[in-house]
């Protein structure tokens, strides 16, 4: 492996995932600047994952994130809004170091994913040259591209029964790094919307978290921010990443508990 590409590119995340060592993960929907991965960086977290999927945020400001993220050890990941090798390659050209895919119901939809994510011979990425993650170094293909494979994660989402129900074949595919379980959606599609403490719930992550153990990847526990009685016991049964909740669930809680103080003053 080339040594200049290897020493420049450092991937927090997968070092701590391969010690089986618990990730802690802000999502950012909000939040236009720079500034939030260096908050992120100060409050304690591993990582952040730049929602797509459920925010107006821009490649453009995705990017600027992402790279901001890459030059002080804070692993970016990008939920992508599609499945589609476009939306892939654009966010992590921009500055991620993987992608979060929603709604994979199949081992050939995950099988797509990862050769949108992964250069030859691992993927079929499109080649690209002068990126951030090298700090726009020269360096060739030959040599970067294996350094960047290894690096980038891909992450897919269990957010349905059939998901659950796959969840075995799914995993087993290779340059799968993670099955991250998001919760909402799941009980949703299950029929039992909010209800955390359904039994189904329980059963979908130790079916999802033996797989992953099974097939040597890892678990996340995603959409129970309100729950840490819940992440704390699906950690306790092998999940080692917490989506922890959004930039703007964060600065809501923050600005009423401030609010309320003011309010709860007695004066006369």
């Amino acid at each position: 492996m080339n040594t200049q590409a290897h020493d420049i590119l450092k991937n927090n995340v997968r070092e701590k995932l391969a010690k089986n060592e618990l990730v802690s993960s802000m999502t950012v929907r909000l939040v236009r600047g720079i500034e939030i991965a260096q908050i992120a960086k100060t409050a304690g977290f591993d990582s952040i994952y730049i929602d797509m999927e459920h925010s107006s945020l821009s490649v453009d400001t995705t990017g600027q994130i992402c790279m901001a993220a890459l030059s002080i050890g804070i692993a970016p990941f990008v939920r992508v809004p599609a499945k589609s090798p476009e939306w892939i390659s654009r966010v992590l050209d921009a500055g991620a170091l993987g992608i979060i895919a929603p709604h994979i119901t199949s081992a050939h939809e995950a099988q797509k994913i990862v050769s949108y994510a992964k250069f030859q011979p691992e993927g079929d990425r499109s080649a690209a040259g002068g990126l951030p993650h090298l700090e726009y170094r020269a360096i060739p293909a030959a040599q970067a591209y294996p350094v960047l494979n290894k690096a980038t994660m891909v992450i897919v989402q269990f957010e349905t029964a059939c998901s659950v129900d796959k969840a075995d074949e799914i995993v087993a595919v290779d340059g799968v790094d993670m099955v991250l379980i998001g919760t909402n959606d799941l009980t949703a599609d299950m029929g039992i919307p909010g209800q955390y403490d359904h039994p189904l719930v329980e059963k979908a992550f130790s079916t999802t978290i033996a797989a992953c153990k099974k097939a040597g990847k890892h678990c996340g526990v995603g959409g129970l921010s309100s729950r840490p009685d819940l992440v704390e016991k699906f950690v306790k049964m092998g999940a080692r990443y917490v989506s922890t909740g959004t930039d703007i669930a964060f600065l809501l809680s923050a600005c009423t508990t401030k609010a309320k103080q003011v309010s709860d003053i007695q004066y006369t």
